[in-house]
């Protein structure tokens, strides 16, 4: 009886801890499997986030490095205008016309600076105004709307100072007397045995300076002016464009040599939107392209067509104090095509240039003569020529 009960009693041990072992099993298993799919999840969670970042990441770094550049030439277009406007540069320009019925001092004070303007019955006062031992002009005097007006001639209107002068036609600027203007005023009151106070009331205090208005000066700096105006509004516009339509940058046209860049352009966002093989802060490499998006430009360049690689060190310092070292990485492809890849590190560029020369054994590695004259050997016309080339061809 009791061999029976011992016996019946370890049976029942046996099934209870088969029982809890296929329980603790099952409850592992559940843990395992829920572990599994979390790390699905977790990894499937990753990856679409890394999609939806690097999701069209080319155009949108194209755009964002065009409106960084659209405050250079706003700013500039404004000065411009301002500067326009503030030295009144439309009357330098084309001066304004002005009859002998309205005096020198009616039109400085209707701001009119740069006149032209007809004076008849001038005469020399025996005065000159000097700039060093050169004269600069020479002091006339004319009736002007019932008042004696003083006008300053340059030497090669007045021939150097002829005594009457009938009619004349000239360009000036009208200047408010003062400095040499007011030495000369008083001068020619001792020779006339007047007081200063007394022959200014008799002659306007504003007088005619021809030789202010510089003719060539005038002429570059229109031309300066005009000239880096349009390039401002150029490249404004160009800027806008690239924003717009990012396939017109030059980074996307570039890839014209090798084929349609809208084309090649998709292809390199697609293949970087699938995540990339190997990505730096701003250096990518895909299944078939080398990507740089950095602040300095961006740039893409199918492996395939690259020919020559290496770095080279920059030392940053101010005066005396060296802060820092950075790096740059130099890519040069076929068609002439060179892309610098500046302020890296060291790793950074190591592990691409590593990458590239594994995933194109073709590539020349580090700077050498006898790279540069193999690589020079290989390249046909220059990177405008052949642009021209495969436009024709299209």
């Amino acid at each position: 009886m009791n061999m029976s009960y011992t016996r019946a009693k370890l049976v029942y041990a046996s099934i209870i801890t088969s029982f809890r072992v296929s329980i603790y099993s099952n409850y592992i298993i559940t843990i395992k499997c829920l572990k599994i799919k979390v790390d699905i999840r977790h990894k499937n969670h990753y990856t679409k986030h890394m999609i939806d970042n690097y999701e069209h990441y080319i155009t949108k770094n194209i755009k964002a490095f065009y409106k960084r550049r659209l405050f250079s030439p706003i700013v500039y277009i404004i000065l411009l205008t301002v500067l326009w406007f503030a030295f009144s540069l439309g009357d330098i320009l084309s001066p304004i016309h002005i009859d002998d019925s309205v005096s020198f001092e009616a039109a400085y004070k209707d701001s009119d600076r740069y006149v032209k303007t007809t004076l008849k019955k001038l005469y020399f006062t025996g005065y000159t105004m000097k700039d060093g031992n050169d004269i600069k002009g020479y002091y006339y005097y004319c009736m002007r709307d019932k008042h004696c007006s003083i006008v300053l001639l340059a030497p090669s209107t007045c021939e150097e100072g002829l005594p009457s002068i009938d009619k004349l036609t000239v360009v000036g600027k009208i200047v408010k007397g003062k400095g040499t203007y007011t030495q000369f005023v008083n001068k020619l009151s001792k020779d006339l045995s007047w007081d200063s106070k007394g022959l200014s009331d008799t002659i306007t205090g504003y007088y005619l300076n021809e030789p202010e208005y510089h003719l060539k000066t005038t002429i570059f700096m229109f031309v300066f002016y005009f000239g880096t105006l349009i390039y401002a509004v150029i490249s404004l516009i160009f800027y806008i464009l690239c924003i717009r339509f990012p396939v017109l940058a030059p980074a996307c046209q570039n890839l014209v040599v090798f084929g349609n860049p809208h084309k090649l352009l998709a292809e390199a966002e697609e293949e970087l939107a699938t995540l990339p093989q190997l990505a730096t802060e701003d250096m990518f490499i895909t299944e078939h392209y080398f990507i740089m998006t950095s602040p300095y430009g961006n740039a893409i360049v199918p492996i395939k067509e690259i020919l020559w690689i290496y770095k080279y060190s920059t030392l940053h310092k101010i005066l005396w104090y060296h802060f820092s070292i950075s790096y740059t990485l130099h890519i040069s492809a076929n068609k002439h095509l060179y892309i610098h890849c500046p302020k890296n590190t060291k790793s950074d560029i190591d592990g691409i240039i590593d990458y590239l020369a594994e995933a194109n054994h073709d590539i020349l590695v580090g700077f050498s003569e006898e790279n540069r004259l193999k690589v020079q050997a290989v390249q046909g016309k220059p990177l405008h020529i052949e642009r021209l080339l495969a436009w024709k061809k299209k």
